[in-house]
């Protein structure tokens, strides 16, 4: 299998326009990636624009701070499962993981589960890692995604920054520590999504070594000159 067949790729920043998205499919479907990732708002066109492909429309859910309701996630998953999405990645509950009340997560991510599966649709539960300061949160979010029978563990939203001791912000992302742990921490039926601050082929490569199956990235271009060795064309 080809690293640019195990790709999400990211259509999510806030300015990216309609004009954007066909430009980035019609790329992607030349490429023959996993998915094209969307705002919610544009599933619906990302699904007449890959009709006919083998291209994943997919989206994102509570996105990107995964703070709200569990019933507007649902309701958020539904609507997008009807326009067309076939994988929905949703953001947990970062408060509470922070304060462990595991309940309320392990709900919030079983009621996203339960309704893409009753679309057809697989979801993937986004961590949000860099922002965990512990690994035991890792761990049990690992733990309470299977249970609730999640596809995909995900690292990074891609939108998550951390303040250094300078002051300055720092963008949070995929790390191979956390795909060791995601991928020790997962049966056979959970697979690993690394995303955030993959930008080249070799970054891609590492990720894909350690066991992640898929990629979040909007890097596809240059990931894909790099997988035929053209990287510096």
């Amino acid at each position: 299998m080809s690293i640019v067949s195990m790709i999400d790729h990211a259509v999510l920043h806030p300015t990216q326009t309609a004009d954007d998205l066909r430009e980035d499919c019609l790329l992607c479907v030349e490429l023959g990636v996993a998915s094209v990732c969307v705002k919610p708002s544009m599933v619906h066109l990302a699904s007449e624009l890959l009709a006919g492909s083998k291209v994943m429309p997919s989206t994102v859910i509570g996105f990107p701070h995964g703070g709200t309701t569990t019933a507007a996630k649902v309701c958020e998953t539904q609507v997008a499962c009807e326009a067309g999405a076939r994988e929905v990645d949703m953001v947990v509950n970062l408060g509470c993981v922070l304060a462990e009340q595991w309940q309320q997560v392990g709900d919030d991510i079983y009621a996203v589960v339960e309704a893409a599966r009753s679309c057809g649709a697989i979801t993937k539960v986004i961590f949000e890692t860099g922002l965990l300061p512990d690994d035991a949160l890792k761990i049990r979010l690992c733990e309470l995604s299977e249970q609730a029978g999640a596809a995909f563990v995900k690292t990074s939203t891609g939108f998550g920054f951390v303040k250094g001791a300078d002051g300055t912000l720092t963008s949070t992302g995929a790390t191979e520590d956390d795909i060791r742990l995601m991928v020790a921490n997962t049966g056979d039926q959970v697979q690993v999504k690394a995303s955030g601050g993959i930008r080249s082929f070799a970054d891609a490569e590492r990720f894909v070594a350690l066991g992640a199956t898929r990629l979040g990235t909007s890097s596809t271009k240059a990931i894909a000159m790099g997988e035929c060795g053209d990287e510096n064309k």
